[in-house]
């Protein structure tokens, strides 16, 4: 099983202690997002669990925790955005060059091919038009170069969820010429350092510039990082356009301290605050703590691999 760290939350930035806790007790508990009272005990044995994909803007707090994931027997690899907008955009992120540091850390300690470099979500408006992100881009991309193999971009989408903050920024929505016109010098200053640029749930077919449509949930890469074929099919959960094949994820919304402007995982500020105040660090759970009356149904955990492992246990 491949598991998500995570696209509701920060977990590395902001929860890598509670993360390990969990890792080292060997299960976590979650909720459904869309019906808090359905809950499952996630097995973390490193038997099922054939790869671990971390979303972060900013790993830094788990640096110090690879090197026990390693000798536990623990694959992964990392999803790092930055973008280098301001704080008007991504109020708590740490600045450019301080992200940039951290992601070379990373990638020596474990490879460049698993450290994935997002340049994403790409928004438009007076502060931050095309040329902006083409000479930000651009200087990214060069001091980057050699630290990773891959870039993966997107267009801003308007959500239910984000579209009032988006109106407060002025976001401007481009038309597929304008996209690809930016995608057209992104690709090419990717390739001017070594690197392969691919999209992120994007309609607009971006072939003619050698940027295919991505799977930042790669089944491929997983392969070439723990040495075996796998069988996994696409993830039915995400949008049509996505292309990464099935997970589980153990995040938690309204949770992520970096408050990003753009984010449709944060999307009540009071539930943010109350969730982050209910936060316990040795809790099975992410958000809030058991109190004994839950009815938990075990999740059944195979392996990918050729030669499976099952868990399967029921809890009460």
């Amino acid at each position: 099983m491949i598991l998500s760290v995570s696209r509701r939350t920060d977990i590395p930035a902001f929860y890598s202690d509670w993360f390990m806790n969990r890792i080292r007790e060997g299960f976590v508990v979650t909720k459904n997002p869309f019906n808090p009272k359905q809950m499952h005990r996630i097995s973390l044995n490193p038997h099922v669990i054939d790869c671990i994909v971390f979303w972060s803007k900013n790993p830094k707090a788990m640096i110090n925790h690879l090197d026990e994931l390693d000798s536990r027997g623990y694959k992964y690899y990392f999803q790092f955005t930055l973008n280098g907008y301001g704080k008007d955009i991504e109020p708590f992120v740490p600045a450019r060059e301080e992200m940039i540091h951290t992601f070379k850390k990373i990638s020596k300690k474990i490879g460049r091919h698993r450290v994935i470099w997002r340049y994403d979500p790409i928004l438009i408006n007076t502060r931050y038009d095309v040329t902006h992100h083409i000479h930000n881009f651009e200087y990214i991309c060069k001091k980057l170069s050699g630290y990773t193999e891959k870039c993966i971009i997107s267009f801003i989408d308007s959500y239910q969820k984000n579209k009032n903050n988006l109106k407060r920024a002025e976001v401007h929505f481009m038309a597929d010429k304008e996209m690809t016109f930016l995608a057209q010098n992104l690709s090419h200053i990717a390739e001017s350092n070594s690197m392969h640029l691919e999209t992120c749930s994007e309609k607009i077919n971006l072939d003619e510039l050698n940027i295919q449509h991505g799977k930042c949930i790669d089944d491929k890469l997983i392969e070439r990082i723990i040495g075996c074929a796998i069988k996994v099919s696409k993830d039915k959960n995400q949008r049509s356009d996505c292309g990464c094949v099935s997970s589980i994820d153990i995040g938690a919304y309204n949770s992520c301290k970096h408050r990003c402007i753009y984010c449709y995982a944060n999307y009540s500020q009071q539930s943010m605050n109350d969730n982050i105040q209910k936060h316990h660090v040795k809790s099975p759970l992410l958000i809030g703590e058991l109190d004994g009356s839950e009815v938990i149904k075990a999740k059944e955990m195979k392996s990918l691999r050729r030669h499976q492992m099952t868990i399967f246990e029921e809890v009460k």
